[in-house]
C-alpha cells in the first residue's frame, strides 16, 4: 500500500501566512489606536480647553437651579440654638445660605450640613448660614446644639427653631415638606441674595461644596437690585 509522504510547506505558502499574520497585526494595532484617540476626544470634551477637569454642569453659569426671579423676599422671625431672635431681613446686604433640617436626622442634613461646611471652608471664610426646623416637635435647643457640634458647625450655622405656627409660614413660603412619619422633608439649599430673595436652589442630589462655593461668588459678585 502506498503511503502519502508529507511535503513540507513550500516558501511561497510560508510567506503568505506571515503576509496574513502581519496583516492582522497591523489592523488589530490600528483598531487600538482609533480606540484610543476616541478617548482622548472624550476625555478632551470633559475637560477643559487648558485640560483642566471640567466643574459641574452649569444653568447660566451657575451649578446649581436658578429660582425664578419673580419670587419676592420672604422674612422670618425665629430664634436660634441659643435663644437668640433670629430674622432674614436682619442679613440684608449679604448673601446667604438658607436650608431646612431637623436635629435628629441621620442621613439627609448630616450630609447638607458637611456639603455646607465643605464650601464654606473652599470660600476661606464664613457666610451667613442658617438652617431652619422642619420638626419642632423634636427640635430642642440643646438637640439642635448638639447636632451642630457633631457636624463641626458652632459658630457657623445658626440651628432656627420656632412653634408649628411660627414655622408652617416658613415653610409654606419656600415649599418646603416638613418632616413626618410617612414622608421625609424637603432637603435643598438655598442662596438667598442681598435683597433677601431666592436665587439658587440646590437639591441634595446636586448639591456639592465646589458648586456651592462657586455660586455663592457669583451671587456675591452681583449687585442687590
Amino acid at each position: 500500500m502506498w503511503r502519502r509522504l508529507a511535503v513540507p510547506d513550500r516558501p511561497a505558502d510560508r510567506t503568505l501566512v506571515d503576509v496574513h499574520h502581519r496583516l492582522r497585526l497591523v489592523l488589530l494595532a490600528l483598531t487600538a489606536c482609533a480606540a484610543a484617540a476616541i478617548a482622548a476626544v472624550a476625555v478632551a470634551r470633559i475637560a477643559g480647553d487648558d485640560g483642566r477637569a471640567a466643574g459641574p454642569a452649569t444653568t447660566g453659569g451657575l451649578a446649581g437651579s436658578l429660582r425664578p426671579p419673580g419670587v419676592p423676599p420672604k422674612d422670618f422671625d425665629l430664634v436660634d440654638q441659643d435663644g437668640r431672635r433670629a430674622r432674614l431681613a436682619d442679613y440684608r446686604g449679604r448673601v446667604v445660605v438658607l436650608t431646612f433640617m431637623y436635629s435628629t436626622c441621620r442621613d439627609t442634613c448630616p450630609l447638607q450640613a458637611d456639603q455646607i461646611r465643605g464650601a464654606l471652608d473652599q470660600l476661606g471664610r464664613d457666610v451667613p448660614t442658617l438652617a431652619v426646623s422642619v420638626d419642632p416637635a423634636n427640635d430642642t435647643p440643646d438637640r439642635a446644639r448638639a447636632f451642630l457640634l457633631r457636624r463641626r458647625m458652632t459658630g457657623r450655622m445658626r440651628f432656627l427653631l420656632g412653634s408649628p405656627a411660627r414655622l408652617q409660614p416658613v415653610w409654606r413660603a419656600y415649599g418646603v415638606e416638613p418632616q413626618a412619619e410617612a414622608f421625609d422633608h424637603t432637603a435643598y439649599v438655598l442662596i438667598i441674595d442681598r435683597a433677601g430673595r431666592q436665587r439658587v436652589g440646590f437639591p441634595l442630589s446636586q448639591l456639592t461644596p465646589e458648586g456651592l462655593a462657586h455660586d455663592i461668588r457669583a451671587v456675591e459678585s452681583r449687585r442687590a437690585e
